[in-house]
């Protein structure tokens, strides 16, 4: 049985009504912007654990854009007990919809948008390089490409591993 959508102007009167907001998005990505009233449970602990609403009459999962929560949508279901619904567009739609967040810009981007970054970098660096210095430069934009393609079919990336270790990506001690 498939999860109903929901926009955000009905998610926000849902949660004005004791629905509960859940991000399943990482703890980065919610520690730097999130909606309000929303709690963070990440995906992995949600399968995991399940999750108990208490007293809620719904329960409105979301991610930042609604991909991850159409991916998981049976999982999703069977954490909670009472009425589940999906954000449509998640966290991206909330925003477009002129709703309120909780921003920190003292955190930083998302990881993957710093992967694709430093990606694009690095190709772009190999293409110049290998034209004005050497052509042996044009391997460092091969070698990001085979990257990227073992990222994808494998799910391991190398370059977010290493740049999740890079001091800002690192939570501040408590």
């Amino acid at each position: 049985m498939p999860i109903p959508s929901i926009e955000p102007r009905e998610a926000q009167a849902l949660a004005a009504n004791g629905a509960v907001l859940v991000d399943i998005r990482p703890a980065g990505d919610y520690a730097r912007e999130h909606i309000a009233q929303a709690r963070h449970i990440a995906m992995e602990q949600l399968a995991a654990q399940g999750f108990a609403p208490g007293q809620a009459s719904a329960v409105i999962f979301h991610c930042r854009s609604g991909n991850r929560t159409r991916t998981n949508a049976q999982a999703l279901a069977a954490c909670a007990a009472c009425k589940v619904y999906v954000l449509e567009g998640g966290i991206d739609a909330w925003k477009k919809a002129g709703l309120p967040v909780v921003k920190d810009k003292s955190r930083p981007i998302e990881l993957s948008r710093q992967v694709q970054i430093a990606a694009g970098l690095l190709i772009v660096a190999g293409a110049v390089l290998g034209a004005a210095v050497s052509p042996w430069f044009h391997a460092l934009s091969g070698l990001v490409g085979i990257g990227l393609m073992f990222a994808g079919l494998s799910g391991f990336c190398g370059l977010a591993r290493v740049l999740g270790k890079m001091p800002w990506n690192r939570d501040p001690p408590a």
